[in-house]
């Protein structure tokens, strides 16, 4: 046996036999929460869930490297992982008995540090943020961490919690939809806390609904210019994953399908958790405000088959971004702001595009506060010929 595939063979026989089950998973992770609980630098769910997340995140990657670097050796191909030395989960975080305290705090956010194996060079997040290139997963990592920080104060509860993350293995399909189903569960919890800061996510049921009424097929681009954690494009994945057929087929699916746009730094993280997880290998997510762009100077390149949101609404936009729109549709509301900016994505000619989103009701019922929330409703509309702006 050639000496890449011995060692290939080397590196399966090391991977855990045992699945990770829901029930082990979940005791895990909520025993790294009540662990968090006692740090001081955190304040509640919105400070937990993006830590264990970032936590998560590069467990994960590490697992999932591991594999394609098995794959790679069997197939005898050369294999360049996203992270390099010392940096990979398995160099720093898998040793319980490793860097700990203010030291792996210290490796963790500055800018330069002594790294786990003795010598100087950038710290963890600094590394991270830097990297890029043709590798495709290295830029989504390095967008990844811009937004992240670590606000644990105490490094030997990060170590716990880093433990505990690292007794969970993600080397099959079962087990990555095991993670899947309680990430999700995760993803709820978030919705329900940001909901006190005035953001809300869109409930599945719904967000299944309004996928299956725009009926994404492969070939055609689908994007959600407020991706917020990426229900909207992981349920169209899931729906489009159904109609793969070939290998053509599935390398459309991960190459030329999806894309979202996603400005705040959480969701944005949340949102390529939730895509890797559930399959989607290179995540193509814009970490700018949708609406930065002029949008006269959108044209038939920018436009996509199918748009799936729900749009920020009941929030103002600034004026310079209101410039951007023509002056006799100028609005400082970010949803009517937002209609506009989907009607001229839409693609164009015989077979038009077409959108299923979320929008306000014109108006607030009558005798009621305008300051009070409003409902909303599902709409699909349908781009034509006529003009760029809803009417």
């Amino acid at each position: 046996m050639p000496a890449k595939k011995k060692t290939a063979a080397k590196r399966a026989k090391k991977a855990p036999a045992e699945l990770t089950t829901a029930q082990r998973l979940g005791a895990v992770v909520k025993s790294a929460r009540v662990i968090m609980r006692k740090d001081k630098g955190l304040s509640g769910d919105l400070d937990r869930l993006p830590m264990l997340t970032w936590v998560m995140f590069l467990k994960f990657l590490d697992d999932l490297e591991n594999e394609r670097q098995v794959q790679a050796d069997l197939a005898g191909e050369k294999f360049k992982p996203a992270i390099e030395k010392p940096y990979r989960w398995r160099d720093w975080a898998d040793n319980p008995q490793g860097v700990t305290g203010d030291e792996l705090l210290a490796f963790i956010n500055n800018e330069e540090c002594v790294r786990p194996d003795g010598t100087r060079g950038p710290g963890l997040f600094a590394y991270l943020r830097s990297l890029g290139g043709k590798n495709g997963g290295r830029e989504v990592i390095a967008t990844v961490f811009t937004g992240v920080d670590s606000r644990m104060r105490s490094g030997y509860l990060l170590r716990d919690v880093i433990d505990k993350i690292g007794s969970i293995h993600f080397n099959s399909t079962e087990e990555l939809h095991t993670l899947g189903t309680l990430y999700e569960g995760m993803l709820r919890e978030m919705r329900d806390a940001a909901g006190d800061s005035g953001e809300f996510y869109t409930p599945r049921p719904v967000v299944r609904f309004m996928v299956e009424a725009a009926d994404p097929r492969l070939g055609e681009v689908v994007e959600d210019p407020a991706s917020g954690t990426g229900g909207f494009l992981v349920e169209a994945f899931n729906h489009l994953s159904k109609q793969v057929k070939t290998v053509a087929d599935r390398k459309t699916l991960q190459n030329n399908s999806l894309q979202g746009i996603e400005a705040k730094a959480l969701p944005y993280l949340l949102c390529q958790m939730n895509l890797l997880l559930h399959g989607l290998q290179s995540p193509s997510i814009d970490p700018g405000n949708a609406l930065r762009h002029k949008l006269t100077e959108i044209g038939d390149k920018e436009r996509v088959d199918v748009i799936l949101t729900n749009p920020p609404f009941g929030g103002a936009e600034e004026k310079g971004i209101q410039d951007n729109f023509p002056q006799d549709k100028r609005a400082a509301e970010t949803a009517l702001l937002f209609l506009q900016l989907i009607m001229r994505k839409l693609r164009r000619g015989p077979k038009p595009g077409r959108a299923s989103i979320i929008i306000p009701n014109s108006s607030p019922p009558h005798g009621s506060s305008p300051g009070l929330p409003r409902r909303s409703q599902a709409s699909a509309l349908r781009g034509n010929n006529a003009g760029d702006s809803p009417r």
